[in-house]
Parts: C-alpha cells; structure tokens; sequence
C-alpha cells in the first residue's frame, strides 16, 4: 500500500497589535472606505518588540504540534523555518527555508510530501511565517495598507494506511519574466539597504486570477475529480477581488472559498496554513473533507494542492 502524506494538526500565530484600517488611516493618507473598496482588508497584525518572523513560525509549530497529538521529537522533517527547530525541543532533523514569497507554503508543502513519500521522515513540520511589516514603504499607500504579519503551520504524517485521505495531486509553476511586477528592491546582494516591497498592483491582478484558475484545473485533472467535487478552496489571501474573480472564472461557488484576508490582510507564505488552521478550529473543514489550497506570488511563482483533510 502506497504511503500519503496526511495533515494531522495545524496552528497559526499572529502578532499581539492588531490595526484597523482607521488606526492606519492615522498614520498615512488612506481611509477605511479606499482600503475596504479595493481590498476587502479591514484590519491586519503587525509584529511589534520582540515579535519576528522566527517567534511567530514557533508559536504556530508549537499549536500544529499540540493539535497532531504527537511528541516534538518526532518531528524529522522542518520546512520554511529552521530557526525554530532548537526553540521546539527538536534536535536532530532535516531543516531547510524555501523562498517562493506567497507561493512558499505551497512549495513547502509539495516538497515535504515528496520526501515523506520516498521515507526521509516519518512526520514533517511546515510552516508559513511572515513580518512583511519590515519591508514594507509606509509612503506608499497603495501597497503598504494590503500586507500583515503571522505565521501557519501543518504536522504531516506519511501514512500507508491513509486510504483516501492525504495529499492527492500538487502542482508549481514559476516564470520569472514577472518578477519586476512584484518584488523586493535592495538587500544585501544589490545594495547595503534593506529591501522594500514593489508591485504594480493591476497587472498583478490580472496574471493571479489567470495562473490561479488554470493551476487548479491542472491540479483537478491530476487528481481525476470535478471542480463540484470540492468541499472547500483555501486560497492565498492577497485581496477579495483576486480571490471572487479567481472563483468566478472557476466556477466556484463564494461559500466554498475560505476567506481571512478581510482580518489579517496579505501574510504571504503564512496566509494559506493561517486560513487553514482558522477554518479547522472553527469547525469549517472537517475529516475527509476535499481541500484545494492555491497561492501566487512575486517572482512570480504559484501552485495548488489537493487534499483529503
């Protein structure tokens, strides 16, 4: 019997700050109803002193770990964040980052799945962590007002008695034509300063609903089910019109699709385990429930993952 990977906990963090889009409105030249009517954000989570990127992805781990019911320690497999692992109690692992922007838990994902299902671990810990916060140019309001920080994260277990459950098809694509359409100017290999976020938000919109709606279908055709076959779509939370437009084109009806964005804003890599965990608690997505996650990102990359939850 072949080995899937199945998630057997989840868990999200999010900084103790939360600022509404009227609270922003106090501090750059914007407002609630600019914001609300071209993003569907009404608020996001900025990390404040001594919340990072590293303390976020651990209190996120720590939850996806409690929630699979398992020691720490048998964590054999960390990826996106390895500075969590000596935090977490686990001292001899696989730990490495990968770096595909919104697109990265998707990445991460996929990769751990692959490598449960050739026996490199028993059980793998992924997680999403962001404080886009720190990159972002606060004179640009049209860009600075759609971003928030937290973190996500997923408990795997590869299972040769999983039956229908696990991960069922996944799909990644990356061009990097785009990538001056959404991307980090500076940082360490171009300039001694900091990178900050760029992005022309319009044309980024249109490549999102196009790639999103055509990896989906790749994903569903993979798998051998129906669109209509779907209990729930965990999209990345960019922005409300991307995620109704990628809906529309799809046929998706607007109840089957997990929306957070309005809460949190755009968390990048952390905002699909994030819309994940928030749907699970909430008693949402249950066992054996079909799950499609998708995101895009700069650069750009994107990808999908079926699953049986």
């Amino acid at each position: 019997m072949s080995v899937k990977s199945v998630i057997i906990g989840t868990g999200s963090a999010l900084p103790q700050e939360r600022v509404s889009n009227e609270q922003l409105a106090s501090r750059i030249e914007t407002s609630d109803e600019w914001i609300r009517g071209r993003t569907g954000i009404t608020a996001r989570y900025l990390a404040g002193e001594g919340e990072t990127t590293g303390t976020l992805a651990t209190d996120a781990a720590r939850k996806a770990i409690a929630a699979a019911g398992i020691d720490a320690s048998k964590i054999g497999l960390i990826i996106l964040a390895t500075a969590t692992q000596a935090a977490l109690g686990i001292n001899d692992c696989v730990a490495f980052d990968v770096a595909a922007v919104c697109s990265g838990f998707l990445y991460a994902i996929t990769v751990a799945d692959s490598m449960l299902r050739t026996g490199a671990a028993e059980y793998a810990l992924v997680i999403g962590a962001e404080t886009f916060s720190r990159i972002l140019d606060w004179e640009d309001r049209t860009t600075c007002v759609l971003f928030g920080d937290g973190a996500g994260a997923v408990v795997l277990h590869a299972d040769p008695n999983a039956g229908d459950r696990g991960i069922l098809a996944s799909k990644l694509h990356a061009d990097g034509r785009h990538n001056e359409l959404l991307f980090v100017d500076g940082g360490p290999s171009t300039s001694d300063q900091v990178g900050k976020l760029r992005m022309k938000g319009q044309e980024v919109f249109r490549h999102a609903v196009t790639n999103l709606a055509s990896v989906l279908q790749e994903v569903l055709d993979m798998a051998g089910v129906a669109a209509s076959d779907l209990d729930w779509v965990v999209p990345h939370q960019a922005n409300r019109r991307i995620l109704d437009a990628t809906a529309r084109k799809f046929g998706l009806p607007p109840e089957k699709v997990v929306i957070t964005v309005d809460e949190h804003a755009n968390t990048s890599a952390a905002s699909v385990p994030l819309a994940l965990d928030v749907a699970v608690r909430d008693g949402r997505i249950k066992r054996g429930d079909l799950v499609m996650l998708e995101a895009m990102g700069g650069g750009f990359t994107w990808g999908a993952c079926l699953l049986r939850y």
